[in-house]
């Protein structure tokens, strides 16, 4: 039933309202929807996650009580950032008196607390531990030792496609793949990649696939047909064998657009297929073998 919570805390006066509104504007907050009429304003800052916590005793941390607490991530650059408002609105004197240290609590974190005007104390903190109030998530590694893969590669805009390729292999061979456990099948154009995708798939002998080519938009609806029945292919063979297929076919209005994509502007798209694929032949066998474990222990 419960849909938010709103904590809400007059400003003394339009200075203050406006100090507090160019503070919170700076620290990443989405901005509500704000309001104004002849009896005063009000300026929302949203986040993603609410708590109304109530506390008994002392403050659990040194670094002093706070009107607020703000859960970040990247503490030591919140800071830097809120250090640089106040150096921009405070007085050096005046500004080491608003910030406190960053100090450790007994609960795990980091915290420090601010008053960017007076009466209005704000503590800011983040887990020391990554996990801290989260699941652990089992996950792919890029350790790629033992691993098979084949590159299904489209000749046609071979002056982009051989850049993926470029791409695609350097991350292979940074991750411990040999050379001979990589097989690269050429097929005329992107039409073909998912029909030979299947049938390499089906064929059991790799751990992943790699699929890369190039679409550029033309002047009918051509693209889109090629596009739509490329994608589907390579998902339907993916689904159907269990076999992880890396998506490197580029879609791309223009070359330009296509050479950022292969290496220039926008990175390598082929290095990060195949990273992609690594990773996902790593989870499943993560998978396989912790659903080995709990046979076993049954």
């Amino acid at each position: 039933m419960i849909k938010g919570i709103t904590a809400i805390r007059p400003a003394s006066s339009p200075a203050v309202f406006e100090t507090l509104v160019s503070f919170f504007s700076i620290l990443g907050f989405e901005s509500g929807k704000g309001w104004q009429d002849e009896t005063g304003q009000g300026r929302p800052f949203l986040a993603p996650v609410g708590n109304l916590e109530f506390v008994h005793g002392e403050v659990p941390h040194a670094a002093g009580p706070a009107d607020t607490y703000i859960e970040v991530t990247q503490l030591d650059e919140v800071r830097g950032v809120i250090e640089r408002w106040i150096a921009q609105h405070l007085s050096p004197s005046e500004g080491e008196k608003r910030i406190s240290e960053t100090v450790e609590t007994t609960w795990k974190s980091r915290v420090f607390t601010v008053e960017p005007v007076p009466g209005f104390r704000y503590a800011f903190w983040e887990h020391t531990e990554p996990l801290a109030g989260k699941p652990v998530a089992l996950e792919g590694d890029l350790v790629a030792t033992d691993m098979k893969f084949a590159i299904i590669l489209a000749r046609w805009n071979a002056v982009i496609t051989d850049r993926l390729l470029q791409g695609a292999l350097d991350c292979l061979y940074r991750s411990g793949v040999r050379k001979d456990q990589v097989n690269i099948i050429r097929v005329p154009g992107a039409w073909e990649i998912p029909s030979a995708a299947r049938a390499v798939a089906e064929t059991k002998l790799v751990d992943g696939i790699i699929t890369l080519g190039l679409l550029l938009r033309g002047e009918t609806a051509h693209y889109e047909a090629i596009y739509n029945e490329v994608s589907r292919g390579i998902g339907q063979s993916q689904q159907e064998t269990g076999i992880p297929h890396a998506f490197g076919v580029l879609t791309c209005e223009t070359l330009e657009q296509a050479l950022d994509r292969a290496g220039l502007k926008a990175g390598n798209k082929g290095f990060e297929a195949a990273s992609a694929a690594i990773e996902m032949v790593s989870l499943h066998r993560k998978i396989a073998q912790q659903a080995a474990e709990k046979v076993e222990a049954k």
